[in-house]
C-alpha cells in the first residue's frame, strides 16, 4: 500500500515540505530555513507567554 506523504509548510519561508524520510529538514524544507528558526531562537525572538508572578521568583524563595 503506497500512501503519499503529509505536506507541510515551512515554519521559516511558507513552502510545501513532504513529510517523510525524503525531507532531512523537516518540517523546514532546507538547513537554511532551520538554522533561521535557530537564530531566532537563540536571539530570545520567541517567547513563552506566562501568566501571572514570575516563576523565577519562586524559585529564588526555596
Amino acid at each position: 500500500m503506497t500512501t503519499t506523504p503529509r505536506i507541510v509548510p515551512c515554519p521559516q519561508c511558507k513552502t510545501a515540505v513532504p513529510w517523510g524520510p525524503q525531507s532531512p529538514y523537516r518540517p523546514f524544507c532546507s538547513e537554511r530555513c532551520r538554522l533561521i528558526d535557530l537564530g531566532q531562537w537563540a536571539n530570545e525572538d520567541y517567547r513563552v507567554p506566562v501568566s501571572g508572578d514570575d516563576p523565577m521568583r519562586e524559585l529564588d524563595s526555596l
